[in-house]
């Protein structure tokens, strides 16, 4: 059995650690105690593998008590260094297989092994830490297949005093909800929500250097400089992806990225009542990195993001507005006239989503929800004259019904129908399994 001097000592150190200084009020122990779910998680995988570990520490243990009796074999206080301890390399994962049936072409019906995403992360010490984690997406890779490889995160971290940490490396972004949390136990409906995939590109990630700790009054924080996004490879034809999403068609991914022009990020998350989530985020930068024959070269883009999430009872509410600018635009679309894809000067989205736990049987929770989203890639266009039937678009506006059923902690069965205002051959029914671990 697992030694539950261990389990203390461990769970002990982790609220120890993560919270040093004199007692806090009970809003910023709620706060800390939410902060720190991710890494709880993982606490509980190296308290699982340290009870595997058990009975070969104890032999150990025997072992050297054994060498202690023979001093010529065992120098004084050997077995006293040899204690129990948790392994310092613990293996995360998860991943999700998707089925989307259009209402309308039930021949375009298909199934996808979306993504799956192994994650390694390896402790130092109790201030040090390397997290990385390799992604595959749509189950093949080759030259010939859309499948993808790759590297979703890469940093070491460095806890400091105060709460205070900093992380150098491949990173994600702070922004909105779900761009930092988006395994798929964690969020509603088979697919991710549209603002948070269009607008917000997910999974958002940059190379730098980033801060984040904690104030008194249950408000977190973030700040960092790191890479940005490469308007240079803006696709303006008609196989263009900036219409699906803007942000999403130039972000860098830490491959080679460019950076001439670096970009600032700022966010702040308040958590004083139980239950409640309130907070926003703001990122920045330039995007043309000096390049020869740029015709904009000082053009900044910028996305802002406002979230809310409410947890009261059995309900779980959240909302979320996002906006991104480009600016400068009217001498990049002049200098590609006539270009089906123009880049936008605005884009922004929406939406509105709530859930309700309605029965939990055993290990067995299922909790139907409702999702409204208003979302536009192209709300506002520069540069691009009349008449060349080129013109911002209209706001696609989505609703989502459906449930998700979990199954234990980790496994969760997903269905729902997605309906949209603008674009009826898009509706469609979808079904998916995702899983974390």
């Amino acid at each position: 059995m697992m030694n539950k001097n261990l389990i203390a000592a461990a769970i002990a150190a982790a609220f120890l650690g993560a919270a040093p200084g004199a007692a806090a009020g009970e809003a910023e122990l709620l706060q800390r105690i939410e902060k720190m779910a991710a890494e709880l998680e993982q606490l509980k995988l190296e308290l699982r593998a340290s009870a595997r570990k058990t009975d070969a520490v104890e032999q150990r243990q025997q072992t050297l008590a054994a060498q202690a009796a023979t001093p010529a074999r065992a120098p004084a206080g050997a077995a006293d260094a040899a204690g129990p301890s948790a392994p310092a390399t613990v293996i995360t994962g998860y991943g999700e297989i998707n089925y989307n049936r259009p209402s309308k072409d039930a021949s375009a019906a298909q199934s996808d092994v979306r993504r799956a995403v192994i994650g390694v992360q390896h402790r130092f010490d109790d201030k040090t830490k390397v997290v990385g984690e390799f992604e595959l997406e749509h189950a093949v890779v080759s030259k010939d297949d859309s499948g993808e490889v790759e590297v979703e995160q890469l940093y070491v971290e460095r806890e400091f005093g105060n709460g205070m940490r900093g992380k150098a490396g491949l990173f994600l972004m702070p922004v909105g909800l779900l761009n930092t949390n988006h395994e798929p136990t964690a969020y509603y409906g088979v697919e991710r929500n549209f603002v948070e995939t269009a607008i917000i590109p997910t999974t958002w990630r940059e190379v730098g250097l980033g801060l984040s700790g904690e104030f008194a009054n249950a408000l977190s924080w973030d700040a960092g400089v790191t890479t940005g996004f490469n308007l240079g490879g803006w696709g303006y034809d008609a196989d263009g992806e900036g219409r699906e999403s803007p942000l999403g068609s130039i972000h860098q991914e830490g491959m080679l990225a460019k950076s001439r022009d670096l970009s600032v990020h700022g966010a702040l998350n308040w958590r004083g009542v139980p239950g409640l989530l309130l907070g926003g985020s703001l990122f920045t930068g330039k995007a043309g990195h000096k390049s020869a024959d740029f015709a904009a070269p000082n053009a900044r883009i910028t996305l802002l993001d406002l979230h809310g999430r409410y947890t009261p009872g059995r309900w779980d509410l959240s909302a979320l507005y996002a906006r991104g600018q480009i600016s400068h635009t009217a001498a990049l679309n002049e200098a590609n006239f006539g270009q089906p894809n123009p880049v936008p000067s605005a884009f922004s989205g929406w939406y509105l989503q709530a859930a309700y736990q309605l029965l939990k049987a055993g290990d067995y929770t299922l909790s139907p929800f409702l999702r409204y989203e208003r979302f536009n890639t192209a709300k506002r266009l520069s540069g691009v004259p009349p008449g060349l039937g080129i013109t911002a678009a209209s706001d696609e506006k989505v609703g989502t019904i459906g449930a998700n059923l979990r199954v234990g902690e980790g496994v969760v069965l997903k269905a729902d129908y997605q309906k949209f205002s603008e674009d009826s051959s898009r509706d469609r029914l979808n079904l998916g399994v995702g899983f974390s671990y």
